[in-house]
């Protein structure tokens, strides 16, 4: 899949930025993912500012691809008489003296590799949402940018030639450093090069430890990675995405901030982090969720990766939006909504720390009051209307999967207490579950339909209905699932593409496809025992990957082309999921090889 989402992720935990097939740097928010973009050139529209690349003269071809289960993507520029340059882009993660060193900074190495190619090297970069950084101070190896200072490039590179964006020959290596205007210690070309070889050893020591699949590796080492770099590490948050404002649809004004963490999200990237052994993040995130529900009795939906930040959502004058179709938005209007399945949502990735034997510090007698917090809510909401799971800005219903995620925290809340002996907590738990589920399945089946719909009181179908086995509200082998799932084929799923609904909402009737509904299908498929037809499906969402592996929120179904915020850890933990519930095990894969 090619475009304008074809784009690499290169982070560390700290800070992620977008790189194009050309080599062009074209997002990066500093100091932190939620940060104004110094690189902003993704959503400048028609404006060639907030960007830094390196032009070939006479340039024919590039070539980009991650370097093999890292996040370091290299980029090999040929010109037209055969000279060569070898882009190589990384964020700098590396074990340093028994700590992890994860520094907010890229790193970027340009190099010759056939012919005498000739380059310039150009640095655009931008501050307040799209301003211009007007202000450049060069020093002996470095330039600082913005007023007050805010960046700062080091480099063994001809700061002149960089300066004045002049062509000269590039007859050496050359290495760049983006990031705090501080002073670089050590030899700038030394220091690069152990950082890239350190960076490359830790990812691919990380990928030797994952429980992946026989089948689809590839796919799923790349998902792992591209949701570990949307993991903030130093307060736990794991935002949706890494970038704001890239709309749904063409025209549509469904632009979002998806910079920060939705409690419903995350958890969709912990289930699939810890299902391949990866459970650092969940360890993480729960310490990010104590420092909210521990103050706060009523959740909301999205924070920010500091809890406290506010999130007022804006527009940002100075940007015209991702191809033109603006507006930018910073912040998100969602933080002040209900949607009741936060709290299940949390309890639910919650759960692995009490039954997983392999983490260090299990969880424990204050952790399970936490939850029973949480559980308490579940219980008062549950059949309460509310936004949903897709966030309407003009309606609230008692949603299904709200109703859903709220009975899968009071029955995981009963689990719990009887994990750690507390019978009669675990009886409570237990009976308000039931009570919940009854209700609901009753309120939200449609005679007419044979089916549960997306809400009480309409028969309008919903995808993230197909999730209800996987909550275990009701069984995948249960009449009313395999009519539920017929109802959702008639209705939403054209082809080789899923809606997530049909019905209009706030801006209209939805155009593009929500791509993480193609994996709820593939697994419901799966459940039914419509195996060769999830399998034929999960292939072919493959195809709608990007060049690097990665996957934006939404596809359109006409273009084929990826829409919507990038990338979407929704989609990504999709792949990992589906795959391991589809994937032959590495011992069926061995006995037929050896048949």
């Amino acid at each position: 899949m090619t475009g304008p989402l074809d784009l690499a992720v290169i982070g560390n935990g700290r800070v992620a930025a977008l790189v194009n097939t050309q080599g062009q740097i074209v997002w990066w928010c500093f100091p932190r993912f939620d940060s104004d973009p110094v690189f902003c050139r993704l959503i400048a529209g028609d404006e060639e500012k907030g960007f830094s690349d390196v032009v070939l003269d006479r340039q024919v071809k590039a070539e980009s691809q991650y370097e093999r289960n890292t996040a370091a993507v290299v980029t090999v520029l040929t010109a037209e008489d055969g000279a060569k340059v070898r882009i190589t882009d990384f964020a700098p993660r590396l074990r340093n003296f028994d700590r992890l060193l994860r520094p907010p900074q890229l790193m970027r190495i340009i190099e010759p590799i056939a012919g005498l190619p000739r380059v310039t090297i150009r640095v655009r970069p931008t501050q307040f949402y799209g301003s211009p950084m007007k202000r450049r101070v060069a020093g002996s190896s470095h330039v600082t940018y913005g007023e007050p200072a805010l960046v700062r490039l080091t480099t063994d590179a001809p700061l002149s030639y960089i300066q004045q964006e002049t062509a000269f020959a590039l007859t050496r290596p050359l290495h760049m450093v983006f990031g705090p205007d501080e002073a670089f210690t050590g030899d700038i070309a030394a220091t690069v090069r152990d950082f890239y070889m350190r960076t490359c050893d830790y990812w691919r020591e990380w990928v030797r430890y994952l429980n992946i699949s026989y089948e689809w590796q590839e796919a799923t080492i790349r998902a792992a990675i591209t949701l570990k770099l949307c993991n903030f590490e130093e307060s736990g948050g794991i935002v949706a995405a890494l970038t704001t404002s890239l709309p749904e649809a063409p025209h549509s004004g469904r632009n979002w901030d998806y910079r920060y963490c939705w409690l419903r999200d995350a958890y969709f990237v912990v289930k699939a982090l810890n299902a391949i052994g990866a459970t650092r993040t969940m360890e993480d995130y729960i310490s990010y969720i104590l420092s909210i529900a521990g103050n706060e009795d009523t959740l909301k939906p999205v924070y920010g990766i500091v809890p406290n930040d506010d999130l007022t959502e804006w527009n940002a004058p100075d940007l015209k939006g991702f191809e033109g179709h603006g507006p930018v938005r910073i912040g998100n209007d969602a933080v002040n909504q209900a949607q009741h399945d936060a709290y299940g949502s949390v309890i639910l990735s919650a759960v692995p720390m009490f039954f997983d034997e392999r983490l260090p510090k299990p969880g424990d007698e204050s952790l399970f009051r936490l939850m029973e917090k949480m559980a308490g809510q579940c219980a008062a909401l549950a059949l309460e209307p509310d936004a949903g799971i897709w966030e309407y800005r003009g309606r609230k219903r008692l949603h299904t999967h709200s109703g859903a995620m709220c009975w899968g925290g009071l029955s995981r809340t009963a689990a719990i207490a009887a994990r750690l002996g507390f019978r009669d907590s675990a009886d409570y738990w237990h009976g308000k579950a039931d009570a919940v589920g009854e209700a609901l399945l009753s309120r939200v089946w449609s005679e007419k339909r044979q089916a549960f719909t997306a809400a009480e009181g309409t028969d309008d179908m919903d995808a993230s209905v197909l999730l209800l086995p996987e909550l275990g509200l009701i069984e995948p082998d249960d009449p009313r699932f395999a009519s539920t799932v017929a109802a959702i084929e008639q209705d939403l799923v054209h082809g080789r593409h899923v809606m997530r609904y049909a019905a209009e909402d706030d801006f209209g009737l939805p155009e593009t496809e929500f791509l993480v509904c193609r994996f709820w299908l593939i697994d419901a498929l799966a459940a039914l025992g419509r195996h060769e037809e999830a399998r034929a499906r999960y292939v072919d969402a493959l195809s709608l990957r990007n060049s690097y592996g990665l996957l934006s929120e939404d596809i359109h179904p006409q273009t084929g082309a990826l829409w919507g915020n990038f990338p979407q850890t929704y989609s990504m933990a999709g792949i990992i999921l589906s795959a391991l519930r589809l994937s032959q095990s590495w011992e069926d894969h061995y006995w037929r090889a050896s048949s």
